[in-house]
């Protein structure tokens, strides 16, 4: 069984910046490739950013790109999605994930395990 708690969601205003951590446990999963979901009011769920256990790889969704940052720390671990230049449109509830991979065929990101989520609000 694996237990993602996220945190550091809140509100802010366009322009500002939030950083979202994730805790992962028990530790050996942490060797699987980690990320961000995220699902706004009335939308489907959406890939935000993926990160490999080695932390050597990062991907990342068009509409974050150059503003969203993944990171990971093993020794803690830890995921973080530094989010910079926040819009409107990002407000969402952000879910942290583990064991991410894409389909070959469709070219979506599935996960295996999802934490409880964490709201994010960003105002005009």
């Amino acid at each position: 069984q694996v237990r993602l708690v996220e945190s550091g969601g809140g509100l802010v205003q366009a322009g500002g910046s939030l950083r979202l951590s994730c805790a992962a446990s028990p530790r050996t999963y942490t060797s699987y490739p980690m990320g961000w979901f995220r699902q706004a009011p009335g939308k489907e769920r959406e890939f935000v950013a993926a990160i490999t256990w080695s932390g050597g790889s990062t991907s990342y969704a068009d509409s974050v790109k150059g503003r969203f940052t993944i990171s990971r720390d093993n020794a803690k671990n830890t995921v973080y999605l530094q989010m910079n230049s926040l819009k409107p449109e990002d407000t969402a509830v952000y879910y942290c994930a583990a064991g991410i991979s894409r389909r070959a065929s469709s070219g979506s990101y599935e996960a295996d395990y999802r934490g409880q989520g964490t709201q994010v609000t960003v105002s005009s």
